[in-house]
C-alpha cells in the first residue's frame, strides 16, 4: 500500500514539474520571438512578464505615445484574432513594433497607475533600456 502512495506522489510531482517546464519554455519562445522580429505592443508586454489584464492597457498607452511621437510601426499585418476560443471570421489590422521602437516608446511613456508604472519598468528592462 505504501509503495503505490509513493508512486502516486512521484507522478503528481512530475506532472507539476512538466507543467512548469512547458510554461517556462513557452515564455522563452515568446521572448525569443519578440527579440527576433517586430511584434505587437501587447505581445511584447506579455513576453516581458506583465500580467495579461494590464498588458492591454499598457499597450494602449504606448500606442498613444507612438501616435504623439510619430513613430510608425515596423510592420503591419492582417490577422484573425480570437478572444474566447473558436475561429474569428473578421480580420483586424495589427501594428507590430521592433524592440528599439518599444524602448523609445517606454522612455516617453509616463503612466500614473501604479501597476502600469511597474509594467512599463518590466517592458523597458526587456527592451534593453533602463528606466
Amino acid at each position: 500500500m505504501q509503495k503505490s502512495a509513493i508512486r502516486r506522489e512521484r507522478r503528481t510531482t512530475r506532472r507539476t514539474l512538466r507543467a512548469t517546464l512547458r510554461a517556462r519554455s513557452a515564455h522563452q519562445r515568446l521572448a525569443a520571438s519578440c527579440r527576433r522580429r517586430p511584434r505587437s505592443l501587447a505581445t511584447v508586454a506579455i513576453a516581458s512578464g506583465v500580467a495579461k489584464n494590464s498588458a492591454a492597457g499598457v499597450a494602449n498607452g504606448l500606442r498613444s505615445v507612438a501616435k504623439r511621437l510619430g513613430v510608425a510601426p515596423a510592420a503591419t499585418a492582417r490577422t484573425r484574432r480570437t478572444v474566447a476560443g473558436g475561429r474569428a471570421h473578421r480580420t483586424h489590422t495589427v501594428s507590430r513594433y521592433s524592440l528599439g521602437q518599444v524602448a523609445r516608446l517606454t522612455s516617453a511613456y509616463r503612466p500614473r497607475k501604479a501597476e502600469y508604472v511597474a509594467a512599463v519598468a518590466l517592458i523597458a528592462a526587456f527592451a534593453g533600456t533602463t528606466r
